[in-house]
């Protein structure tokens, strides 16, 4: 049943777009988890985009490849590239020459990355209690479970 299909109640008033309502709300709360989370991040010296590429450099059994990292993220491999760079500036990852195949590189973390990692469990955790403070423990297993349905909607709902 549509949104448009529901008959209006005293929640939902008549013409009411509900979803869209929804959708609004998602992304002001995206836009403010990426804030505070930012904020979290700055002491440790690291974007959210490079946060993120980090962790799935440490998810890897063996160093990534740069290709493998971009699938991974979902991202174009020049993203890749550039934070990759940046990482590697700041010495928390390094290229490395692949052992069977010398033209491809992979990424492997430096004891300053996986020290970073730890860092940034911390900033992570900092930024949801700032962001779930409203909440009951109650209501964050409720969110829990939502947030998981929309996360992971199973093969039939995929994108």
């Amino acid at each position: 049943m549509s949104t448009s299909d529901r008959p209006s109640s005293p929640e939902r008033p008549s013409g009411t777009d509900t979803d869209g309502l929804l959708a609004e709300q998602l992304l002001r709360l995206t836009r403010r988890l990426h804030r505070i989370q930012k904020r979290h991040l700055e002491p440790v010296g690291i974007t959210p985009a490079q946060s993120r590429l980090l962790r799935t450099v440490a998810h890897f059994g063996e160093p990534p490849r740069m290709a493998d990292l971009a699938a991974r993220l979902e991202v174009v491999p020049r993203a890749v590239t550039s934070l990759v760079d940046g990482l590697e500036a700041g010495d928390r990852v390094r290229r490395v020459p692949d052992p069977s195949n010398r033209r491809v590189v992979r990424i492997e973390l430096t004891d300053a990355g996986r020290a970073t990692l730890r860092e940034l469990r911390s900033a992570r955790r900092a930024a949801a209690e700032d962001i779930l403070a409203p909440l009951t423990v109650e209501q964050r297993e409720v969110l829990e479970g939502l947030l998981s349905a929309l996360v992971d909607p199973g093969p039939e709902r995929g994108c």
